[in-house]
């Protein structure tokens, strides 16, 4: 017989021999325990007690394998959200149809485990969200304010006139800033004096504290439809701005400028509504020298009117570049305009010193030879 692995080779034992005892004990260092050994083979002792201190083994490893703590992590199954009697009666919140999109779309993973198995159940979703085009904020417009809202703050700012201007500039109101500091246009944020340079009115950029050197130095000024002072023009009423048109008409028609420039489309609207007793059509409305005169009448022909756009800084439904072009075109005709009038005063002057002379000469006709020179109370010699 072939000897079997962890067994002896020894024969079967004889009759009436134990096992064990000392006639069948047989030191074997070799012998190693068999996993399944054969009953009908007989194995040394050192083989069964190998036998046995194996299968204790497994048996030891088997409980403290099942006590010990996994390796891999197993992620506990996510608690079930029950939604509570008053939120189940109110109606749930719509979802917009529109979504963000992500620039690339991350799988999510989801597990749960079976219970039955104790095995681990993995689902991976991918989410994709829609496009949607980002939409510019549009901002808020101010509600009408009483007079009683600003009551308690300083209005120190004056109009700037002179008789026959170029320009008379109009206004709808002072804002908060302005009005604090008795100066047109004070707010940092307010585009007039850089359109007024840009467009060519003057020269040079000047400052809100020049406002009332306008006048004097490039023939310019300024008014307001509505005097009090708002936080902007959002809070006044229809009624204040179309009852400032008459008092506008009469400043207009005492100073008598050549043009008068209407800052805000607002402002020509009510201009409107008071003339034609309704208000402007969108086509009807443009940019820039409109063919009405302002405040004509007496022997006067009237103002011309340009109409250009807000330059408050709260005012951003045009570009800067668009603002530019309109007021260019006021610019261009400040200048030709104002060229024309410096070679009218030159040639003013140059009739009025012809007409000293010719003055100068009758006199001394008419006094005789030597008559001048003959000694007087008041020119003695």
């Amino acid at each position: 017989m072939s000897p079997v692995f962890g067994t002896s080779s020894k024969p079967e034992l004889a009759a009436g021999e134990q096992f064990g005892s000392e006639t069948n004990l047989i030191e074997d260092k070799n012998d190693l325990p068999a996993p399944f050994p054969d009953p009908s083979v007989p194995s040394t002792f050192n083989g069964a007690l190998k036998h046995f201190a194996f299968q204790s083994s497994v048996l030891t490893s088997s409980i403290e394998n099942r006590d010990r703590p996994s390796l891999i992590p197993t992620p506990s199954p996510r608690p079930v959200k029950r939604k509570t009697p008053d939120q189940m009666a109110s109606p749930a919140p719509k979802r917009s149809k529109r979504a963000s999109v992500s620039a690339s779309p991350t799988p999510q993973t989801h597990g749960a485990r079976d219970i039955s198995t104790g095995r681990m159940q993995i689902s991976s979703t991918v989410s994709v969200a829609q496009s949607s085009p980002t939409k510019k904020t549009k901002r808020a417009s101010s509600a009408y304010a009483p007079p009683s809202t600003y009551a308690h703050l300083p209005n120190r700012l004056t109009d700037s006139l002179a008789p026959s201007l170029l320009v008379l500039f109009i206004g709808v109101n002072p804002g908060l800033r302005t009005a604090s500091s008795g100066h047109a246009y004070a707010h940092p944020s307010n585009l007039f004096w850089k359109l007024l340079h840009s467009s060519g009115c003057t020269p040079r950029r000047c400052l809100p504290s020049e406002d009332h050197d306008l006048p004097h130095l490039y023939s310019l000024g300024h008014t307001n439809i509505v005097t009090r002072a708002t936080k902007d023009a959002g809070q006044l009423s229809k009624v204040e701005m179309d009852e400032g048109v008459a008092v506008l008409e009469e400043k207009v028609r005492k100073w008598k400028p050549e043009a008068v420039c209407l800052v805000g489309k607002g402002i020509w609207e009510s201009v409107w509504r008071v003339w034609k007793g309704r208000g402007i059509k969108k086509e009807e409305f443009r940019w820039g020298w409109q063919e009405e005169r302002f405040a004509a009448g007496e022997g006067w022909s009237g103002a011309r009117i340009f109409v250009a756009t807000s330059t408050s800084g709260l005012a951003a439904s045009m570009r800067p570049a668009e603002k530019e072009a309109v007021w260019r075109d006021l610019g261009e005709w400040v200048v030709a305009r104002r060229a024309e009038r410096e070679q009218e005063a030159k040639a003013d002057g140059k009739e009025a010193g012809i007409e000293v002379e010719i003055k100068a000469e009758r006199e001394v006709g008419r006094a005789g030879p030597g008559e001048m020179d003959q000694p007087t109370e008041s020119n003695p010699v």
